[in-house]
């Protein structure tokens, strides 16, 4: 234990990078396992000490935990107690498990947006049962702002502090609970000033920027020559089901980058095996990742399962989408429902919305949108219940981080063949890895809950549409897709369509949207929260 504080202390300095630090958890773990019966038994059953109780939880309808994985490593590295409860656990199981294991702090992480506002309710929870715990925020959407104004002030009676990522989670742990009182108040009082200032400038910046009503928004949209545009007719219309796709296949289509950024190794891939600081431990990390990967595939621990479909489409009033149950286009299917841009743009720039890249229904124009539905994680639960048995984080989290980029492969590998095969607006596309990674083809794949559309509920539609539960990908009431290893989103051909940032809304569309999906505007208010324009 003496050993690990050093570990937890070298990799808090940035002399130690992240994977050393969870294989050499990997070694404390196994000791202390063999260890502790004899431990306990020479203690009178008191166990082995500890610096505090840490009580870790990804929220309720969220199934993402990488990260919330390798924080429990690094503060187990520093003598913490970490009580993980998993994932998708509600508030009154998190507050439960608070008084029963008499945790010193409560930690919670998510990664889906509507995870926000359920750390939002859990925080209130914590008010309304006058705790007096600690609160500490963590995840890939969660941020010190979102902290400051939607978390903080609905629990007054302990601190509540953004985590960025597991390197800061020791420093912010120790702080809340040193023994010197005058250390622990003034971190904070710095945490709540810094806050303030936060709220402050985002009142000052909220009355600045300037917003178009959802009226001119429209007016200003992109639009095409539709006159001269000919949609291609795709070579196979309908939903296509692709069980045990080959892992092999996958391979090339890998995006490294990504990897090596959720175990906190900045740089591009090739280039971080070559960077003086950190190139050492990515190649290593890299090392381990492809046997891993081999491993997989000779054993079969992940099944990777598609499911991509191809139908007629227009757009029509309201930024939606109609899409039809046949070439006919008499009978409609479902109606999808998107966003538009509603900040000032400069002139000549469009506000975009999706539906734009879409043929008007009014042109005559017979257009086409397709959807998809991917996952590289069938069959992970039993691999990762074998690590954990074996005190492996190490290969858990490895694998973990695996079957994300084969999920993401997959969608790549996908795509391609909708654009090639399924579709053919792009037959003669030859592109190398790295084109496809950096995305220079034709079309378009945004995904519910990212920056084009960030609302969550349209995943539903597409469910609807796809029917992805026969393979296995469920979607929790949040809308995050089960197993987590999974993609999922839609298909625009056009060769103008493009990727962009939704950014803010206003109260107006907000309220038109709410009408168009038959939500109270409460309810649209709640999916819609991390882009609204006005507070709640």
């Amino acid at each position: 234990m003496a050993g690990m504080n050093v570990v937890g202390d070298l990799f808090g300095a940035g002399k130690m990078f992240l994977p050393q630090v969870v294989k050499s958890a990997r070694v404390m773990k196994r000791a202390v396992a063999y260890l502790t019966p004899y431990i306990e038994a020479e203690k009178s059953g008191k166990g082995v000490g500890n610096r505090g109780k840490i009580l870790l939880a990804t929220v309720k309808g969220d199934v993402h935990d990488i990260g919330k994985n390798i924080v429990g490593v690094v503060l187990g590295c520093n003598n913490y107690e970490v009580i993980d409860l998993g994932v998708m656990v509600p508030a009154d199981r998190i507050l439960e498990a608070a008084i029963e294991y008499q945790a010193d702090i409560i930690g919670l992480s998510g990664l889906i947006t509507p995870s926000l506002d359920e750390m939002a309710h859990v925080a209130r929870e914590m008010q309304r049962q006058n705790m007096r715990i600690p609160l500490l925020i963590g995840g890939a959407t969660t941020s010190k702002t979102h902290t400051a104004i939607k978390v903080e002030p609905q629990y007054e009676h302990a601190p509540v502090v953004h985590v960025l990522d597991a390197s800061r989670s020791v420093a912010v742990v120790s702080a809340l609970l040193t023994q010197n009182e005058a250390e622990q108040t003034a971190f904070v009082r710095q945490i709540k000033l810094e806050y303030d200032q936060i709220r402050t400038a985002r009142a000052g910046r909220q009355s600045a920027k300037a917003y178009l009503s959802l009226e001119a928004a429209r007016r200003n949209k992109w639009t095409a020559d539709w006159a001269h545009y000919t949609p291609q007719k795709p070579q196979l219309t309908g939903v296509q089901v692709f069980g045990h796709y080959p892992l092999n296949e996958l391979i090339p289509y890998i995006d490294w980058t990504p990897f090596f950024q959720s175990w906190q190794l900045a740089g591009k891939y090739p280039d971080i095996l070559e960077d003086s600081v950190v190139g050492a431990e990515a190649a290593r990390l890299l090392a381990d990742a492809r046997e891993m990967l081999q491993e997989t595939i000779a054993q079969d621990w992940l099944e990777a399962r598609a499911v991509v479909g191809i139908f007629p489409a227009n757009a029509v009033a309201d930024d939606d989408l109609e899409i039809y149950t046949d070439e006919n286009r008499t009978g409609v299917l479902t109606l999808l429902h998107h966003l538009r841009q509603q900040n000032q743009k400069a002139p000549g720039l469009p506000n975009f919305c999706l539906s734009d890249f879409i043929a008007p229904k009014e042109t005559g124009v017979p257009d086409y949108i397709g959807a998809f539905a991917v996952t590289a994680g069938i069959g992970i639960e039993k691999q990762l219940k074998k690590f954990e048995g074996e005190h492996d984080d190490y290969r858990a989290i490895l694998l973990k981080a695996l079957a994300d980029r084969l999920a993401e492969a997959l969608a790549e590998r996908m795509h391609e063949r909708v654009r090639r095969e399924f579709w053919g607006y792009a037959s003669a596309e030859q592109l190398n890895p790295n084109q496809l990674i950096t995305e220079a083809y034709r079309g378009i794949r945004p995904a519910p809950g990212y920056p084009a559309c960030p609302e969550h509920t349209e995943k539903r539609t597409l469910w609807q549409l796809l029917e992805p539960e026969r393979l296995g990908i469920t979607l929790t009431e949040s809308c995050a897709m089960y197993p987590a290893a999974a993609v999922s989103g839609w298909y625009f051909a056009h060769p103008d369509a493009r990727y962009f940032g939704l950014g803010q809304i206003g109260r107006d569309q907000v309220e038109n949207y709410a009408r168009r999906k038959g939500m109270s505007i409460a309810e649209a208010e709640r999916w819609l929260a991390p882009v609204l324009n006005y507070d709640v």
